[in-house]
Formats: C-alpha cells, structure tokens, sequence
C-alpha cells in the first residue's frame, strides 16, 4: 500500500500541462525566481506609538471586570459633557492615540469599549479591545487604542479623529467573541471586520501573489494586507462568531488552502480550519498535485519538499527531467528540491544544472535553487531547523 502511495505521485504526470497553455494564469510558487527587491515588497509600516503612548495601554489582565467596570464613564459622554477634553489621531488602520484632559476638580475614570467608532471625514474605524484611563483632577493621560478600519478605502495617513455614536450590528458578535482569543491579531481582526464590513476577495487582503491578482483593481488595499497565518485566524474567529464560510467570499479561494498548508507558520491552524489531521495529510498532498485546481497545483510539489522530503527527493528530479510534462511542473519540481532542506539534494541540484545546461531556464533554475539551499544549510546549521517534516510513508 505504502508503494502504491508513492508510486502515485514519484512518477511524473504527463498530460498535467494542458491546463498551463495560458502562462498568464500561472505563478511558480518561488522567492527563487522574484528578482524584486525586499524593500519594495514590503507594505510600509505605521508609525508605531511610542513605548511612553504604550505604557498608557490598560493590560488586559488589569482590566477592570464585572461592577469594577460600572464605576467608569463611556468616554464620549464624557467628552460631550465637556468633563474630558479629547485630542485624537489614528492612522485610519490599527492605531488612534487619545489625549484626555480633566477639566474638573475631582478624579475621572473613562472607558473605551470595543465597538465605538471613530471617524475622520470618510475614514472610520472602529475600536476593537475596550480601553480604560483614570484621570486625576487637572491632569492629562495619553491612551493608545485598538483599532480596526471598517471601509478598505481609508486612508492611512495620520489625522484627527473624532468619536461618534454609530455602530456597526455586524461585526458586533465577532468583536465579542475576539475579547477572549488570543490567537486573533490586530491584523487578523482587521481582515475579519473587513470581510464582513464588505467582503473582500482574498487577493485584496493577501501578501502572496493571487491568479485573481493579475485583474487590476480601482482600488488599492495593500494597507490592510496581513499575512496568511492572520487570514486563516480571522475565517477562524468568524466561523466560531456563527459567520457561515459561505458567506465569506475570499473562503471559496481554492489558493488559500495550499498556500496556508505550504506556510510552515501558519501549517496546524490551517490544518485545523480545514479539518485535516496527520493521517489524511499525504492524501491532501497527493490529491491537490493530481487533480487539484489547475492555477495552483504544482504548489504541492512545495509542500511535498517541505513535509515529506525523502519522497521528494526520490520524485523531483524525474519531474524535473521529464521533457513532456509542463514546464510550469518541471520549474517548480527543480525549486522545490531546495525547500526539502537536506544536504543530499545538493549533488542533484547541481547535477540538473549541468544537464539542462545554463543557456536553459531549468538549469539556471537549478543552480540558483543550489546555491540557495547551501545558503539555507549554512544558516541551519546555526539555529534550530524551522520546519518538521515527515520522513517516512510506513502509514500509508
């Protein structure tokens, strides 16, 4: 059974190249073949607050529970009731810093709950962690607050922002249940708000190339890019708030799956999102490279290196070799030996390299994936080394 399981996939797969007449529709799955500098890949950060703004932050373990709460005033009444003076900036994303003044002569405590908006012209956030200061008489105290844009189309530039009374009944149950996850990120809550605030594609919010990426968009929201691990946090956190995945469209994106299953970051919760356990996972590998969705079915070749490099190193030079499969596949097959990791895949690496020639895309493929994994051998050598893998089928 075990032979048969392997010998599935070792042997190269002939008629898979049809599907790839359309080089438009097809991205090699590879930091081995971007040639665009680091800095421009980066999304620009924001400006963080400053270690004084951050110590303002109650700690949610010294936040205050039950009645202790009802001794705080909501901050916007207060605010109205000109008891506090308020100056507010955000950066229309994650971020709005509160300076509060007392204007009394006694003390103020004031309360930020999550769920209360804030809005600068047509930017409006909301907050998303409650917020709590006590102020003495004639004192100011500076806040930091958890936010979360609800309209991708925010700018991301710092300005004033004022509080209002809207609310947004939608998202409510999600910021209720996000109190007490642990797991969900500033990034992953934004891109859960923005999935039910407007239901963006996964190639709006993504960091990793989509075959959706190719259609040009009006609109720019590489500002509320996360990475894949926050995504699969936030569809997480959505479907446990009662969210059906059916109603959340960037869940139909049949990337997502392989591209969070090939992340060693994000490996086990995507596992768990997606209800697969250890015993299936060779079958997920196995099944996505032999009929899964045409624009990303050599990514399995990646994750096969990753998580069953003995196997690959058996099955990617014959891919790499076979002349009538598709170049898509015999590219990916040559990269993919060097995310295997192992030191034996350096002979084959170079030994590509001299069959393929270096006047061929394949063989410069070959010997850059080469000096790519010596790099990553040298460098592990150092460290701890930073995936698992399964070196073994005895399962199967």
């Amino acid at each position: 059974m075990k032979f048969q399981a392997v010998a599935a996939i070792v042997a190269p797969v002939i008629a898979i190249g049809a599907p790839f007449l359309w080089p438009k529709f097809v991205r090699v799955r590879s930091a081995l073949l971007d040639t665009t500098p680091a800095t421009a890949l980066a999304t620009p950060a924001a400006p963080a607050a400053s270690a004084l703004e951050k110590v303002a932050i109650t700690d949610k373990a010294a936040m205050p529970a039950g009645e202790a709460r009802n001794e705080f005033s909501d901050l916007h009444t207060t605010v109205e009731q000109t008891l506090v003076g308020a100056e507010l900036r955000g950066n229309g994303r994650d971020w709005v810093r509160a300076k509060l003044h007392n204007t009394t002569a006694t003390p103020i405590k004031v309360k930020v709950d999550a769920g209360q908006m804030l809005e600068a012209g047509f930017n409006a956030v909301v907050v998303v962690h409650p917020a709590f200061a006590e102020i003495a008489p004639g004192a100011t105290a500076q806040l930091v607050l958890d936010t979360a844009a609800i309209r991708s189309a925010n700018k991301t530039s710092e300005q004033p922002y004022r509080l209002t009374y809207g609310r947004i009944p939608k998202i409510e149950s999600f910021l209720a249940l996000a109190q007490d996850r642990a797991d969900l990120s500033l990034g992953a809550i934004q891109t859960a708000v923005l999935a039910l605030t407007e239901n963006l594609p996964l190639s709006a919010v993504c960091k990793f190339p989509t075959v959706a990426s190719e259609i040009k968009s009006r609109f720019n929201t590489d500002a509320f890019r996360v990475e894949t691990g926050d995504i699969i946090a936030a569809l997480s956190g959505l479907r446990a708030a009662g969210v059906p995945d059916g109603a959340v469209v960037m869940t139909i994106d049949p990337q997502l799956k392989i591209e969070s299953m090939i992340d060693p970051a994000c490996r086990a919760v995507a596992m768990h999102y997606y209800g697969l356990n250890s015993e299936a996972e060779w079958t997920y590998w196995r099944d996505e490279l032999l009929k899964g969705d045409p624009s990303t079915r050599h990514y399995a070749l990646y994750g096969i290196a990753r998580f069953y490099p003995d196997t690959a190193i058996e099955m990617l030079p014959k891919w790499a070799r076979e002349t009538r499969t598709s170049p898509v596949f015999r590219l990916a097959a040559v990269q993919a030996l060097a995310e295997t990791q192992r030191r034996e895949a350096l002979p084959l690496l170079r030994q590509l390299a001299d069959e393929l020639g270096l006047k061929t895309e394949l063989g410069r493929a070959a010997a850059g994936a080469a000096e790519y994994l010596e790099s990553r051998l040298a460098d592990a050598a150092l460290r701890q080394p930073a995936v698992a893998s399964r070196t073994t089928l005895s399962k199967f």
